[in-house]
């Protein structure tokens, strides 16, 4: 007997935990594009060449006499490559055995949650490790005047923009003064974070940055390139990927390989995260923290 209409399936139930993951990473990120207060997220085909942006150039003097002729200001634009957009690959494989022995919940969708959580923490490193190059400077004796600093820099550097200061720190670095101050922390993405720290901007608290060393910038410097998995160069047509609707941040896809006998997860993304001005990107230094 044939089986009845609209039964639920094995692979419908797989197809909803494939959504169930893409959405949940594409929530993921919308939380911490509202955090850094990205107003930029731009979709972009693999081997689109990604730049950052240098503008060098000299006001001239405004004081002219009266029939006198107007002396130019030059100003030059000068867009520097830092690499390419790329789609990245994962794949986790999960063995007969270990599923028989720690059921398929802890063996196979447990594991699936720790790989995304993986990859948006390649993710966070990568954006740390580009703030790093930021040719802006600030120093400090303490939190507070070394904060200030920087956020006095950006104002100079961002004075025609009413800008939102984005600071990232070592969770040590603020531990004193979070400890003291009644002050209510929030995370997404991974990232811990305070709104409006010491009056000043978002504090965002990770690990991946040296205690004694913060990076700042302006939200409005800050951009997320990311490739869709939807529509990158065919790749729908070729491969079945379960991704978000709206953006295709990343793509996922579960299937069984019978030849080995392990149930394989494989993931895709290609998530871009800088600022797009490295002279809007200021590199700080503390002393001791205030206590």
């Amino acid at each position: 007997m044939a089986a009845e209409d609209r039964l639920i399936k094995k692979a419908n139930i797989a197809k909803v935990r494939e959504l169930d993951f893409a959405q949940l990473f594409a929530e993921n990120i919308d939380n911490l594009v509202k955090m850094l207060g990205i107003t930029r997220k731009i979709p972009v085909t693999a081997g689109t060449v990604l730049k950052v942006l240098k503008v060098t150039g000299t006001l001239q003097s405004g004081s002219v006499a009266e029939g006198d002729i107007i002396p130019l200001s030059q100003y030059a634009t000068t867009w520097t490559p830092i690499g390419e957009a790329t789609l990245k690959k994962w794949r986790k494989a999960t063995s007969a055995e270990a599923i028989m022995k720690g059921g398929y919940d802890q063996a196979v969708n447990d594991t699936d949650a720790k790989l995304i959580r993986d990859i948006q923490k390649g993710i966070r490193s990568d954006f740390v490790t580009f703030l790093a190059t930021g040719t802006g400077s600030a120093s400090g004796d303490n939190l507070q005047a070394a904060l200030a600093d920087a956020w006095g820099q950006l104002q100079v550097l961002f004075e025609d923009d009413d800008v939102q200061t984005v600071f990232l720190l070592n969770p040590l670095d603020v531990a004193d003064y979070l400890a003291k101050a009644q002050i209510t922390t929030q995370t997404a993405f991974g990232f811990t974070y305070v709104e409006n720290f010491l009056g000043l901007g978002t504090a965002i608290l990770t690990g991946a940055i040296e205690q004694g060393t913060f990076y700042a910038t302006a939200a409005e410097n800050i951009v997320l390139y990311y490739i869709d998995a939807n529509e990158s160069n065919g790749l729908g047509e070729a491969f079945d990927f379960t991704t978000d609707p709206e953006t295709g941040l990343v793509g996922i896809h579960e299937d069984a390989n019978y030849t080995r006998m392990q149930f394989e997860t494989v993931a895709i993304a290609g998530i871009d995260l800088f600022a797009e001005k490295l002279d809007g990107v200021v590199v700080g230094t503390i002393g001791d923290v205030e206590s």
